[in-house]
This record gives structure tokens, sequence and C-alpha cells, in this order.
């Protein structure tokens, strides 16, 4: 659309549009006058040549709102377009207003739902969208998915209506199987990237690897290491050596060594690579393989991101050791692997930015990532056994090292089992720069384990130290006085996530009466009620969303926030009953606690598709 308008702008200025600037005939001896230009038009050519250099959506959101002919302007130049919340506005709404978008992202159910607290089929359905943008949208080449429930004929629409359509990114999607993929991958000839992360697919008993055209030689990037079935090996092997451009290949657990070698020696210009299962599918030949493997990663040379390692033979770490040194990203988040064997590779990735993996590395893992990996931006450490009684592999030995050694760490994801406030401390002193800190203690309620005293100084030193702070997670032992903290010194938090903290309601009113750029918060377990929720009815309006499960809810205080806030969408969520049965809260007894509340902001109202265990009140 942006450039339609700017050749209407030149052939005005050639020669006689409304805003063209021409001469007028004078008497003789006289100067010709010329006509100005029209300044809206002024306006609106410059505004377009400016925008376009505004990639950042919140800069966007910003300048549509300095006056209508921002609005229109900008509107008119997005070509990407984000939607944090599937139900936030209606598909007629964003078409109308985003014409000539090219990208677009969108999001359906809470995070939550990653955690199962969302019921199965609470919604977030795709079809709406894939039929609106399928009509308005020719010119629509990226698309990417998260926790949307995408069917078969969804993807069916997306391809057969999208002529120009280059990239499909599902992330946490599910509803959709073999067949749909076999569907985009015949019909959109010109796909660049097909990413599958974390999404459930259904085994149809499709070759849908086998129905990419033989004349396929665009794709950069084939994602698909959470689809459990088994693809047809030489159809991949054929289509990897006819994809010179191909940068990114994840490989699923059924690849085994010997078939990633042969994968490998046909794409040796790949940068990402997710290595499937890492065990050969024949014993027998493990030894021999092992050297074959080395033999490809040494070819390999351009790869700086590694992941995959699922169902791991520890034997074959080795081999990987070539491509070590260039290595930006490791994740090891599916690799049961210890303290030595981490080692043996962490030693040589001295440029390592992000480092996921298993709390199976333990602390002496951890320290060994310290000392090595200077330029650590991101760490995440996950829980091999995520009970709350597991045995605790990583501490506060682990965190320390990590603050010492990786001072320029910007976001750190850690499960543990217990922690103290000292080592919180050191981390916000030796690490100001964190942007995102999320400690996950699994044992509820659990103090500092040295001194048995609550865990509120250490979160109150990461919000006071660390300036640039956006997103925290908080558990453990809390008070009230964690909360005051990061009410009094969070000013840039945008999303926080709670579980089985605080002590009364006001721990609730600290932050949202303190926290002026909270947009998600996400809070269960916790024992805040009505006056706590009714504590924020200033800032609703200017949240995404709101989450809160097994608090202390009253219907009653459901329906005061949405009687107050009438443009705000309150879901109360019960368990996922049968069709056939009615939600226990459609007997209206306002004294019942409120299992799940789900509130966000939405200029479409109330959604039609809401299940018998949604009450939209």
């Amino acid at each position: 659309m942006r450039e339609e308008r700017s050749d209407m702008s030149e052939d005005d200025e050639r020669g006689g549009g409304s805003g063209s600037t021409g001469s007028t005939r004078t008497r003789e001896g006289e100067s010709p006058s010329v006509s100005a230009p029209c300044p809206d038009q002024v306006l609106e050519n410059v505004l377009e040549s400016v925008l376009c250099f505004l990639t950042s959506r919140r800069d966007r959101n910003a300048a549509s709102l300095v006056c209508k002919s921002w609005y229109h302007t900008e509107a008119l130049t997005r070509s990407e377009l984000f939607i944090g919340n599937c139900y936030a506005v209606s598909p007629q709404r964003a078409i109308e207003r985003f014409t000539g978008v090219q990208a677009v992202v969108l999001k359906g159910k809470p995070r939550f739902a990653d955690f199962d607290l969302v019921p199965e089929k609470w919604g977030a359905f795709f079809r709406p969208w894939a039929v609106a943008m399928g009509a308005a949208y020719p010119r629509l080449e990226n698309l990417c998915l998260k926790r949307m429930r995408v069917t078969n004929e969804d993807l069916s629409i997306v391809a057969r209506s999208l002529p120009m359509f280059k990239e499909l990114v599902l992330i946490c999607c599910d509803g959709f199987g073999t067949i749909g993929l076999a569907e985009v991958a015949s019909t959109c000839r010109q796909l660049r990237v097909l990413d599958l992360s974390e999404s459930v697919i259904t085994d149809e008993d499709v070759d849908w690897i086998s129905c990419f055209p033989e004349t396929t030689a665009c794709l950069e990037s084939l994602t698909f290491d959470c689809v459990e079935s088994e693809v047809n090996f030489e159809s991949l092997e054929r289509l990897v050596a006819r994809s010179p451009m191909l940068k990114k290949l994840r490989l699923n657990q059924q690849i085994s060594v010997g078939q990633l070698q042969r994968l490998m020696l046909q794409a040796p210009h790949l940068t990402h690579l997710g290595t499937g299962s890492f065990r050969s599918a024949d014993p027998g030949q493990e030894d021999q393989q092992e050297v074959d493997l080395s033999t490809a990663f040494s070819t390999c040379k351009a790869i700086t991101s590694l992941s995959g390692f699922r169902d791991i033979l520890p034997d074959y770490l080795p081999a990987i050791t070539p491509v070590c040194a260039n290595l930006t990203s490791l994740n090891f988040s599916y690799a049961n692997i210890n303290s030595d064997q981490i080692r043996s590779v962490i030693l040589h990735c001295h440029k390592l930015q992000k480092f996921w993996a298993l709390d199976s590395i333990r602390d002496e893992g951890l320290q060994a990532v310290a000392s090595t990996c200077m330029d650590l931006r991101e760490l995440r450490v996950f829980p091999m056994d995520a009970r709350e009684d597991s045995d605790a592999l990583v501490s506060e030995v682990g965190l320390i090292a990590i603050s010492k050694g990786c001072k320029k760490l910007r976001s750190i994801l850690y499960f543990c089992q217990h922690m103290t406030n000292a080592a919180v401390i050191t981390m916000s002193m030796n690490c100001p720069e964190l942007v995102v800190f999320r400690l996950c203690i699994m044992g509820r309620h659990q103090p500092d384990h040295l001194t048995d005293q609550p865990m509120d100084e250490g979160f109150g030193a990461i919000v006071m130290n660390c300036k640039k702070l956006t997103r925290l997670s908080i558990s453990g032992l809390l008070t009230d006085k964690a909360f005051a903290y990061i009410g009094k010194y969070g000013k840039l938090v945008r999303t926080l996530s709670v579980a089985f903290a605080g002590e009364t309601d006001n721990a609730l009113r600290y932050v949202l009466e303190g926290c002026a750029n909270l947009q998600k918060l996400e809070i269960r377990d916790c024992p805040f009620g009505d006056e706590g929720l009714l504590s924020g009815l200033h800032h609703y309006y200017n949240m995404r969303f709101l989450w809160m499960s097994s608090c202390k809810l009253s219907l009653r205080g459901c329906k005061e926030v949405a009687r107050r806030l009438p443009q705000l969408v309150v879901e109360v969520i019960e368990e996922e009953v049968d069709d056939d049965l009615v939600s226990k809260t459609a007997e209206d007894d306002d004294n019942d606690l409120v299992e799940k509340l789900y509130m966000y902001r939405s200029l479409a109202g109330p959604r039609k598709d809401a299940p018998k265990f949604v009450k939209i009140l």
C-alpha cells in the first residue's frame, strides 16, 4: 500500500492531480507563481517516509496515537501485525485497519496453558482468522501462531488462499495433523520456512515430507522436532539435498545419528541444527557412526546453534567438538547428561550466548559454564524431575557461580528446590543488566534454606538493582514485603508471574498500584481475594491480561469488576466438563469461590465461541 501511494504522489507532481505542483502564466515581465502543495499531502508523504524506519511495534503504536492523520498513515504503512490475544480484536476490525500486511503474529491461549491450567477445549480457534486473512491479505507471506487451535482445514485455507505465502511457524499449537502439513508442503510453492515447535501433531499416516515438490529449492528452515511419527527419510534426504539455501534444520526423535550424518553431508551450509535422537539405530554400529558423525560436524563449520540431543548416548558428545568454538546457542534441555559430560563440551564454547540445560549437570556443570562462557546472555536450567519433593540437583552455588562468571547475563530461568537470599542478592549486584529474572523454587513456600527467613530481600534486591527488568517470576516463601519492593522499584516490569506466595490482599495492591507498566500478571495458588482484585480497577484497561487460579476470589468480586469495567472481558473458568453438563458456576451463587479467572481487554467484546465451562460475566 505504501508503494502504491508513493506512485500516485509522483504522478501528481508531474502533471495535475489535486496536489500537483505547476505554474500559472502571468503578464510579461512578472515571475510565474508556483502553487503550494496540499499541506495534508506533504504531511502524509513525510510521515510515510519516516514511519518506514519504525520497526518496533510499540513505537508504531505510540505514533498512531498522535492524531487521526498519523493513525491512518501508520495503518497504511504497517506491514507486520502482532496480536497478543486472538480475542482482543476481531479479524474484521484488524483487516479493515491494516490493509497491506505481509506478516502476522497471532497468540491464543494464556501462557499458563503450558502448565495444563487452561482446559483443552477453552478456545483460541484459528478458523475465523484463516478465513478473514485468506480473503483480505493476498500479499501475506509470513504467519506465526502460538497456542492456537489449528485444524487441517485451516492450513488448507492458508495454503490455497495466499499465493505469496512463504513462512509458517506453529508454536504450542494443536488440532492439526500430517494431512495439514502435506497440504502446506504441496501447495505453497514458495515456502521458505516451516517451523513446528512444541506443537501436538496427529499422525494421520500421511507421508508429508514427500509432498514437497521436486522443484522446491527455496527452503531455508525446516523444524519438526515435535513430530512424533516417523518421516520418509529418503524423501527428507532428497529435500535437503535440493535446498541449497537451507540454514536451519531441526529433526525429530526418529532420526538416528547415522541418518543425521547423511543429512549433514548434504547440507554443509547449515547454521542451526537440531540433532534428533542422537543415538544410533543399530547399537552394533555405534563406534563407526561416531567417527562418521565427527567428520560430518567437521564439514559443517557454519553451525552456530545446536539443539535436539533427545534420547542421547553421551559417548557421542565429543563428536560436536569441531563446531563448539563457533557456537552462540547450545540447547541441552532434553539431554540427561552429568557435570563431567557437559564440562567436556562447554570448555570449547567460549562464544556461547545462549545455554539451556537440565539440572542433571548440577552445580559443577554450571561452574564450568561460568568459567568459560563470559559472553553468556541467556541461561535456562530445567528440572529433570518437576515434583516438589524431588532431589535438589542445582542450588545457590550454581547461581552464584553464574553471576560471577557471566556478568553480561540478560535473561535467566532457574528451577531449583531451594535458594538463599544471599545468592539472589549477589546475582542482582553482579548482573545489573538483567531484563528477565525467573526463579522457580519448586517446593512450595520454601524459605532461605540457610537462614529460614522469607525470600523477600533477595527478590527486593533484584528489582532494586536490575533497573532494566521487564519480566519477573517469583516463588518461595514470600511475605507482603516482597510485593511492596516490586511495586516500589519494579517500574519497568511488564510481565509478573507469582506462585505460592504472599500473605494478604495488600501484596496484590502493592503491585497493581506501583507497577505502572505492568501488562501481564499471572497468579496461581496465592491467598489473594476480592479486595486485592478490586485494587487494580484503575489499571486493568492498560493491561493485556490478568490470570488468577486457585486463589480466594468469589464470583461476587469478579462480577463487580465486570460491572465497573464493561469493556473488559471477565471469564470465569471451571474445570472442563462434558458437553451435557452445566458448570456449577451457572447457579450464580455469588459466594462461590472462582477456580480460574481470566481477564483481558478487548475491542471485540465477549467472544462467541466460549464453551459451557467458561462463563463470561
